[in-house]
């Protein structure tokens, strides 16, 4: 289905060429990530947003005729929207859009509660569009919020590696965490964002839309998620309980070399571990030029993967790596894919230390809780207007609200918005949000990517994979140093 620019905001804001004080030409708004569970946030998705809605004549006198037809029903008056509005921008551009946007670069780390974005009307007969493109621009929260997640997932990856694992393990970081999450999210287009995003700091994915999308809108050279033949439990309870084992054995002749992933937790996984893998089919599996990843699928995970951990080094053998933790043969490895979440992450890896076993052994699979099981306020975002011109006068534009807590205190609210027109600059302490007209020796770090209906600055995904790493890499060298 087509998307009507048009049609693409909120029912109220309709109204709001008419609200807006008389005299208003410009407005200007900024984003943000007002806090929430991480204390930075990873911006990333924009450019999909500008260039599928965007870009070049973002509606035409169809959308238009549409639009005024379908408002009218909306609000069951001919007073509320006006399509004069935009029969100017028809007109005067074509429908190409008179805003500026700027943004952080994409793959870029900030610290909560900065600037990562601005728009502003360049056209003052237009200052309602600003604000206007809030409901679609402001989705860039999701894209944003994914990446973040995958990112501190890979900084406390890192830091087990590490910690445990054999010097030279760390170059499978990037398959350590998979996306198992397109069949739990809401929509195909949510598939394509989310798991690009995860795909700036790790390559394993099941999820093909998001290679699909860093290739369309980001110019990606190469398919960055790579997957593995797998099972499911259709194909290893096909032959019931007692055809289990012919099922492996099939599984292993099947792909006789490189990587295979078989769920085994179908009637009994320690069973499975031990009589089956480790038994029965032991020779055949260290045999093998390739690896056997076993994926148990139930069950408490730290308790479930830690008795499994007991039984394939009892079975398979192991060695100790010169850190002083146990590593599983080549041939054999394991991957947690349910209940995993960045914090269940943490207690997975924790226990692991504990028991002497290095992070080398395993490998996760991430569904709902990378791609849906998260909102806006995850990293509470926010678009609020910091800067206006009205009747010539510049005036700078913030909201204080006051609060009430639990105990009747009033406090002020960390809603509290930013004033005036904004930049990002960096200092010996990091990225800081100032005034425009603050530190004119410092660059801004925001950059011009669209103005007028045109991309102006692209970035490619090799970019922002390789920015992505670098702000990772310097989070994890200073938390191992504190």
């Amino acid at each position: 289905m087509k998307n009507n620019l048009i049609l693409l905001a909120d029912a109220y804001k309709y109204s709001h060429h008419q609200l807006y004080y008389p005299g208003t030409s410009k407005v200007y708004s900024y984003l943000e990530s007002r806090g929430g569970k991480f204390g930075q946030t990873m911006f990333y998705g924009l450019q999909y947003f500008l260039k599928e809605y965007l870009q070049g004549q973002a509606f035409t006198a169809d959308d238009l005729k549409e639009a005024e037809g379908f408002l009218k029903g909306v609000f069951g008056r001919d007073d509320v929207f006006d399509p004069s509005i935009f029969q100017y921008i028809l007109d005067e551009y074509d429908g190409h859009l008179p805003v500026r946007i700027k943004a952080v670069p994409e793959g870029t780390e900030v610290p909560v509660s900065n600037v990562l974005m601005t728009i502003e009307n360049t056209d003052p007969k237009c200052f309602w569009l600003t604000n206007f493109l809030e409901t679609l621009l402001m989705q860039v929260w999701y894209p944003c919020t994914v990446a973040t997640i995958s990112a501190e997932v890979k900084k406390v990856v890192s830091r087990y590696f590490t910690e445990t694992a054999t010097p030279g393990a760390d170059a499978g970081i990037e398959f350590v965490l998979n996306d198992f999450g397109f069949r739990g999210v809401s929509s195909v287009e949510s598939a394509g964002l989310g798991a690009s995003a995860h795909l700036i700091n790790f390559r394993g994915s099941d999820t093909i839309a998001g290679s699909v999308l860093a290739q369309r809108y980001y110019d990606a050279q190469e398919v960055y998620g790579l997957s593995i033949p797998a099972t499911e439990h259709s194909i290893c309870t096909l032959l019931g309980e007692a055809g289990e084992l012919d099922v492996y054995k099939h599984v292993l002749n099947r792909f006789p070399t490189g990587l295979v992933a078989c769920v085994s937790d179908s009637y009994d996984i320690f069973k499975a571990c031990s009589e089956y893998w480790g038994g029965k089919l032991k020779t055949e599996v260290l045999e093998r030029e390739g690896v056997l990843v076993i994926r148990p699928d139930s069950g408490d995970p730290v308790k479930t993967l830690l008795s499994i951990f007991e039984i394939l080094f009892e079975k398979f053998g192991f060695t100790t790596n010169e850190k002083g933790y146990k590593v599983l043969p080549p041939q054999v490895r394991v991957i947690q894919g349910d209940g995993v979440n960045y914090d269940s992450i943490i207690d997975l890896f924790e226990a692991l230390k504990n028991a002497g076993i290095s992070a080398e052994n395993l490998v996760l699979g991430m569904g709902g809780a990378l791609l849906q099981k998260l909102d806006r306020d995850t990293q509470k975002f926010a678009l609020k207007c910091s800067h206006a011109v009205v009747n010539d006068k510049a005036i700078d534009v913030q909201k204080s609200p006051t609060e009430m807590d639990a105990d009747g205190n009033l406090h002020e609210s960390f809603k509290k918005s930013k004033g005036g027109r904004l930049k990002l600059i960096r200092t010996v302490d990091g990225f800081k949000t100032v005034r425009e007209s603050e530190h004119p020796d410092i660059p801004d770090e925001l950059v011009t990517v669209f103005e007028n209906g045109k991309m102006v600055k692209e970035w490619s995904f090799e970019d922002i994979r390789n920015r992505a790493a670098g702000f990772v890499g310097r989070s994890l060298e200073e938390s191992l140093q504190t």
